[in-house]
């Protein structure tokens, strides 16, 4: 019988001794941690979150859409394209009072945090001082406040600032490499450029990407170096799963493999160790023991609420019952300083 070679492979990288925010990160590096054993990747993940953060705990967030459709984005996954036919139909933007009254909602279902998005390339000045009623509305109820509105100049990121907005998302989605395949409506420049005007008004940022949309492993490490790698880490990275949605140009893409999607929580984790990383959109088509593995390799926050902006999510009594299942609770604090891209579902 032929011996099974159980050595470890070269590209083996320890991690377990450091406790650095890096931003020095090499895609060699990046590509060496995907390359780890399944096993040994999330324990080391672990004890890099272990390091920061509480292992029980997860924050509960809320996101909603307080302005749906007719955006004029191409972005290949979304149902929210005025691009694509998929029976969405778009809306105005939300009165104030009823936000409120939503985040009033998601604050005594038990979330610490309220996600607003818009489905906007960027926002009109009228719009955002309604924007800007509904943050503060949300901050006098205590809750932790994301939005993404699309593209940001610096002005309109120093008036929400000025509202006193906790976090801004705006995501990358995939690789520079890769990212011409998805959006052609805007370009990767123009979305470091909103993170750069959100960074310099002072407000923390939110941005991650988005996973199964026929990308390559290269592509999954190039925008985990890109992330890993700006002047300062993201203080909220949220990972999604594709949501596929009929009429939109990636409906029928193959789905990434389970154990693919929690080697990118694994790595998001290890690479950005003080970040909050997000187990955002697909969740509704995860197994328990995949979510499960997601808080083993460093993921600490999930959306609660039966949609995310429009696509579905898992049903908040089963999310206590995983989370209880798992003797994990929620964080009812809101932390110092969110959701997806208002376009990534």
């Amino acid at each position: 019988m032929t011996a099974i070679d159980i050595s470890r492979p070269a590209a083996f990288t320890p991690v377990l001794d450091s406790d650095d925010v890096r931003t020095d990160w090499t895609r060699a590096e990046i590509q060496a941690l995907f390359d780890l054993p399944f096993t040994e990747l999330v324990f080391q993940a672990a004890a890099v979150h272990r390091r920061r953060f509480d292992p029980t705990q997860v924050q509960i967030s809320t996101l909603l859409s307080i302005k749906t459709g007719g955006c004029p984005e191409d972005c290949a996954y979304c149902p929210q394209s005025a691009h694509h036919e998929t029976g969405l139909k778009a809306s105005k933007l939300m009165e104030v009072q009823k936000v409120l009254a939503e985040a009033k909602a998601a604050k005594d279902a038990g979330a610490s945090r309220f996600c607003m998005g818009a489905a906007w390339r960027s926002p009109k000045d009228q719009d955002l001082e309604s924007v800007c009623a509904m943050v503060e509305g949300v901050k006098a109820l205590g809750m932790e406040t994301c939005v993404t509105l699309g593209m940001l100049n610096s002005g309109q990121a120093l008036r929400l600032k000025e509202a006193g907005l906790d976090y801004y998302n705006h995501n990358l989605d995939t690789s520079p490499e890769y990212y011409g395949n998805i959006i052609t409506t805007r370009t990767y420049q123009d979305r470091l450029d909103t993170l750069s005007n959100v960074r310099e008004a002072g407000i923390n940022v939110c941005c991650g990407g988005i996973v199964g949309m026929g990308e390559d492993l290269t592509d999954r490490v190039g925008m985990i170096h890109t992330l890993a790698t700006l002047p300062q880490h993201p203080e909220s990275v949220p990972i999604n799963m594709l949501v596929q949605v009929d009429g939109t140009p990636l409906d029928g893409e193959a789905a990434l493999d389970a154990i693919d999607f929690v080697r990118t929580i694994a790595v998001a984790r290890i690479t950005m160790p003080a970040s909050m990383v997000r187990l955002s959109a697909g969740r509704e088509g995860m197994s328990d023991e995949t979510q499960a593995l997601c808080f083993l390799a460093g993921a600490n926050s999930i959306f609660y609420g039966p949609k995310l902006l429009t696509t579905a999510n898992p049903v908040a009594d089963h999310d206590k019952q995983l989370l209880a299942r798992l003797g994990m609770t929620s964080m009812n604090v809101v932390e110092e300083g969110c959701a997806e891209d208002a376009c990534d579902h």
